[in-house]
């Protein structure tokens, strides 16, 4: 478990937050109480893609990626706009580590602007900085 005053860090720092297992784990259980889950997701199986070194590999990952955040009507589809869309698309003919990179930044801005400020709210949150 963190420290308050590590927990404290993260009211600022989504990045912070998802770096720490205990902060990830939280914010995780949060959204998933709100229904909200697939964006972390996408996020963290993202970071997860970019550490893959096998070309066999990468493409099977980047596959599953697709099919279960990208695609329309995915079972847990990202609230991406349509460029970036096409733009995840088109890098995937040929996966490289940057595949998702635009689509994971967007996914984090989102995240930033509108998880985060409810997760600090939170029960889940606020219990962690007592």
């Amino acid at each position: 478990r963190p420290s308050p005053e590590e927990a404290l860090q993260w009211r600022d720092s989504l990045e912070k937050l998802l770096q720490n297992p205990y902060g990830l784990a939280s914010f995780h259980s949060f959204l998933r109480s709100e229904f909200s889950e697939e964006n972390v997701e996408f996020w963290v199986a993202c970071e997860d893609y970019k550490k893959t070194k096998s070309p066999v590999k990468m493409a099977e990952k980047a596959k599953k990626i697709y099919e279960e955040f990208i695609q329309t009507e995915a079972p847990k589809e990202v609230n991406i706009d349509h460029f970036t869309k096409a733009v995840t698309m088109k890098n995937l003919v040929e996966p490289s580590p940057s595949s998702f990179d635009m689509a994971q930044k967007r996914i984090f801005a989102l995240m930033e602007k509108d998880s985060l400020p409810r997760f600090v709210r939170s029960e889940f949150y606020q219990e962690l900085i007592k």
